[in-house]
């Protein structure tokens, strides 16, 4: 039995416009100007507060990146809403979940900076919430690369973090799963370099999602 756990942005699905165009608007809101979208993409996968305070520059969580963070959890929704902000899975990502669900002997759960509510928005609306069978975020745990979201899971569903995969697309998840003791698998169609994931600890890299498929062989 085998524990597969997906990161979302930049993993399962292409959210980085939407996320770079609220945090964008939430900058410019608080008198900042627009950041870049590489900056945008290199934080990623961490929680709001602490990626805010990064883009900063600031060491630590001040109440301005708290104010901050509320403001584009308050604007989200709408922005989602808005025409050309759809967020879309990755070419082959659909099948490989299906395949991976298939299996008697593969568990499926995610692991995401992403709030509660926006994890389950994705699942629900690209079908993928029935194989889902457990999931840490923001809301729950400490921000990516503290292990906590992959121990959680592993504890839930009584499987060992040595049989416990963790793919995802940047160098946080690459940390975190080491951190936890599980393999890492760094995908090469998200928001990070391919360089940058094996720096980080990456056991593997995947080119296209097929590729996930041969560590539950």
């Amino acid at each position: 039995m085998k524990l597969a756990l997906f990161d979302c942005d930049g993993t399962l699905v292409d959210s980085a416009a939407l996320i770079h165009e609220v945090m964008a608007r939430t900058f410019t809101h608080f008198g900042y100007d627009r950041p870049d979208v590489s900056l945008t993409k290199s934080i990623i996968g961490l929680t709001l507060d602490i990626a805010i305070s990064r883009m900063q520059g600031k060491p630590h969580v001040d109440d301005e990146a708290l104010a901050m963070t509320a403001h584009y959890k308050a604007i989200y929704a709408g922005v989602r809403d808005e025409p050309g902000m759809d967020v879309m899975l990755f070419d082959g990502i659909e099948p490989l979940i299906r395949t991976l669900a298939g299996s008697d002997e593969i568990l499926i759960g995610a692991v995401t900076g992403k709030s509660r509510r926006g994890l389950v928005h994705i699942l629900e609306t690209h079908g993928l919430a029935p194989h889902f069978i457990v999931s840490r975020t923001a809301d729950d745990c400490p921000s990516k690369p503290h292990p906590a979201m992959v121990t959680e899971c592993c504890s839930e569903t009584g499987m060992n973090p040595a049989d416990t995969i963790v793919i995802g697309d940047a160098v946080y998840d690459m940390e975190m799963a080491k951190a936890a003791g599980a393999t890492a698998v760094g995908v090469s169609w998200g928001y990070a370099s391919v360089e940058d994931l094996v720096a980080a600890g990456a056991d593997s890299i995947a080119y296209r999602p097929g590729d996930v498929l041969k560590h539950f062989s």
